[in-house]
């Protein structure tokens, strides 16, 4: 659970309400004692999207992925032209 001032909320409220978004509850404080006044959460949590080529069963790296071959090193290290 996050907490933020009230001042704090005034100057990062597009932030706070990403982190409610994303689920996190975020407690708003009030004077010198942070006394919780209010909550921030989100009425619809935003589900995080996951760009990951490893989940789909029909993606395979091949066992030679990292090697090159030979006339390939040789350009790459300037001998071959």
């Amino acid at each position: 659970m996050a907490e933020a001032t009230m001042f704090e909320a005034k100057t990062q409220l597009s932030a706070l309400v990403k982190r409610a978004q994303r689920g996190e509850k975020v407690v708003l404080t009030k004077g010198r004692k942070r006394t919780p006044v209010a909550m921030l959460v989100a009425l619809k949590p935003v589900k995080e999207r996951v760009f990951d080529l490893f989940h789909h069963g029909d993606f395979d790296v091949p066992a030679d992925f990292d090697e090159l071959p030979e006339s390939e090193q040789k350009g790459w290290s300037g001998q071959g032209h």
